[in-house]
């Protein structure tokens, strides 16, 4: 095709999608009214109207664009590429940054992500669902293969942090409840990345403190020393293991650090509590480590009363979107098999599409959620500020 007919396809497509070049609508309505319709449209209408757009937007010189809390997004992107012929550029945000950077751009109406995988529930609640920023469109694909309780908002998937124990050498820790974390002896021996820097890690030690977990750790206490736990100045039993387990902790600055630091050979009898995932790194010595979820299981026992905790990653699309049927077609792609796939290929990621299973010599996600603390962004967003601030206090100590 020759310059002057690229230029007239071009012209008749900007006409068609003036939207598209007017700046983002920081109304939403495009967006919002592109998912009602999609509701009726099968996926090879959404996949030409996607197709659509995306050439008006390399003929305006954009480009479609999606943040993600989780790096492995850009080989998700490639896949998607490769299979509509959309291109797609990534980036890859920090946890505690990525909605001070959503805010600053869609409230501000400046160009910016058209779909956004994240995480922390809590805060997404408040600063980007409750506010209409990012809007949730369930694929037929999610509608069909998904539970209810994880389609509003969409999870992409779920990953844990996990107690791990150091084995090196045979030396397998007697742990079998939580409260020995909290132990003495124990001080120096427990790695865990700061809460104050890592959000979800925040919201895991907030849960604890709901009644019901407060409840589980008072019977596990009970189980473990043989005796009612004595509050003194807690509040409730989730209070005071929150209070210890910090005292006891050394912080790390990343899940890969403590990760590294846990594995190595001089560390046999220490503990960290991070993301499972880590066993997939090259740097991290994954012989000398073990999950006190699998060590209860060859006990015949359980970890007492969790072995870690659970948070989901959510997808959802910019209310300023000026590419809403790509946006969907993308979130489509990424609670597929095929998305998914860069995910699928290690321990510690688990999709809520019942279709695809999990890593070998992994255990399912309702094995998982059996065993660990999950997030619930209403209790998180009711307590945190009284949380928060005890937090703050025994870290540092």
């Amino acid at each position: 095709m020759n310059k002057f007919s690229t230029g007239i396809v071009c012209f008749a497509l900007l006409g068609t999608f003036t939207f598209a070049l007017g700046g983002k609508d920081n109304t939403g309505s495009v967006a919002a009214s592109a998912i009602a319709a999609a509701q009726n449209m099968t996926h090879e209408e959404i996949e030409a109207k996607a197709k659509e757009e995306a050439a008006a937007a390399k003929c305006s010189g954009t480009v479609f664009k999606a943040y993600g809390t989780s790096s492995r997004i850009a080989d998700a992107a490639k896949s998607f590429t490769a299979r509509y012929g959309i291109d797609v550029e990534t980036t890859n945000v920090k946890d505690s940054e990525i909605y001070t950077k959503l805010e600053a751009e869609i409230g501000g109406n400046v160009d910016g992500a058209d779909v956004v995988l994240t995480q922390n529930g809590a805060v997404l609640k408040i600063q980007m669902l409750n506010t209409g920023y990012l809007l949730n469109y369930i694929p037929a694909l999610a509608e069909a293969k998904f539970d209810q309780e994880d389609k509003s908002p969409l999870v992409q998937q779920y990953l844990n942090k996990l107690i791990i124990f150091n084995t090196a050498g045979g030396k397998t820790p007697d742990i079998t409840n939580v409260w020995q974390l909290c132990e003495p002896e124990m001080k120096g021996k427990v790695f865990f990345k700061s809460p104050e820097t890592e959000k979800v890690n925040e919201n895991f030690l907030i849960m604890l403190t709901s009644p019901a977990w407060a409840e589980k750790l008072a019977k596990a206490y009970k189980d473990l020393y043989g005796k009612d736990i004595e509050l003194g100045q807690f509040k409730n039993a989730g209070y005071k293991w929150v209070a210890e387990f910090l005292t006891t902790c050394s912080f790390g600055d990343s899940d890969t650090k403590v990760a590294e630091q846990i594995s190595s050979d001089e560390a046999a009898g220490k503990t960290g509590l991070f993301v499972f995932s880590k066993l997939r790194s090259k740097t991290v010595k994954t012989a000398n480590l073990k999950p006190a979820a699998f060590y209860a299981d060859e006990k015949n026992t359980k970890m007492q009363p969790f072995a870690g905790f659970m948070y989901p990653l959510y997808v959802l699309m910019a209310k300023t979107t000026t590419m809403p049927y790509t946006s969907m077609l993308f979130i489509e792609h990424l609670v597929s098999d095929e998305g998914f796939a860069p995910w699928k290929k290690s321990l510690g990621a688990y999709s809520p599409n019942h279709d695809i299973g999990v890593n070998k010599g992994d255990k399912p996600l309702a094995y998982w959620k059996d065993c660990l603390v999950m997030e619930d962004p209403e209790y998180i967003n009711k307590a945190y500020a009284d949380v928060f601030e005890f937090i703050s206090k025994y870290i540092s100590k």
